[in-house]
C-alpha cells in the first residue's frame, strides 16, 4: 500500500488521511512532512483523534497530557474526545505559577528543559500523554519522567509517528503506545523516505530529518 492511494480509500483504511501530510519544499533545513495538514481537514481530524484514542477507550485516565508545542492541539483533542481534562507539558521558563521541570536533548542533541505545573499531578494520578511525532524519544521521555516524578501513572503514550529508533522502541516496549501509521508503512517513516513524497523543488526524495 502506498500513501498516493489511502486518501482514495479515506474511512475504509485506518490512516488514510496521513496521505494529507504536506512534503517539504523548503529544503533539508526543514521537516520532512508537515502532519499538521491533517488538522485542517475536520474529518481527518476527526478520524485522527478516533484512531489514536481507540486503545484507550478501556483505560481508566484522569486526565490527558500533552507536549509542547503541536501536542497541544492533537492532546486538547484526545482529552475532550476522551471527556478528561488536559494538561500542558511546556518548555520551561514560560509559567507564573509552581512547577517541577525537566531535562532533557532533544532530536538536534540540544539541551532542553520541560516544566509542568505542580498543582495537577498527584501521586496515582493516571495519565495519557500525547504528542504530534516521536522521533528519537527524548522529549516523550522526559515527559514520562517528569510525570512519574509527580507520582503519576502513564498509562499510555500516543503519537501520529513513533518511530523505531533506540528511544521510540524503548517507549514502545515499556507502555502501551498509539500510532496512525500502518505496519506497511512504518520502516519507510523510519527512514523518512516515502515514495510519494517528493520534494517538488526538485523532484527527488526526501531522506531528512523530521523536525515535528
Amino acid at each position: 500500500m502506498t500513501m498516493s492511494n489511502m486518501s482514495a480509500k479515506r474511512k475504509n483504511i485506518r490512516g488514510w488521511y496521513l496521505d494529507l501530510m504536506s512534503p517539504n519544499t523548503r529544503g533539508s533545513h526543514f521537516a520532512w512532512l508537515d502532519p499538521s495538514r491533517i488538522y485542517c481537514d475536520s474529518e481527518a481530524l476527526s478520524d485522527c483523534i478516533e484512531d489514536l484514542c481507540e486503545p484507550f477507550l478501556g483505560e481508566a485516565i484522569d486526565i490527558v497530557t500533552g507536549i509542547d508545542a503541536m501536542g497541544f492541539i492533537l492532546g486538547a483533542a484526545a482529552a475532550a474526545y476522551l471527556r478528561k481534562g488536559f494538561l500542558a507539558v511546556r518548555k520551561s521558563g514560560h509559567l507564573c505559577v509552581n512547577t517541577s521541570s525537566e531535562p532533557y536533548t532533544d532530536y538536534t542533541g540540544k539541551q532542553k528543559s520541560l516544566e509542568v505545573r505542580t498543582d495537577v499531578v498527584k501521586k496515582g494520578t493516571r495519565l495519557l500523554i500525547v504528542d504530534q511525532w516521536i522521533e528519537t524519544g527524548g522529549t516523550m521521555q522526559a515527559a514520562i519522567r517528569l510525570m512519574e516524578k509527580l507520582g503519576g501513572i502513564v498509562i499510555g503514550v500516543a503519537a501520529i509517528c513513533i518511530e523505531e529508533s533506540d528511544g521510540g522502541k524503548t517507549i514502545i516496549q515499556k507502555y502501551k503506545t498509539s500510532s496512525c501509521i500502518p505496519k506497511s508503512l512504518q520502516p519507510k517513516f523510519n527512514e523518512h523516505c516515502l515514495a510519494s513524497f517528493h520534494n517538488t523543488l526538485d523532484n527527488t526524495l526526501l531522506p531528512m530529518k523530521a523536525n515535528v
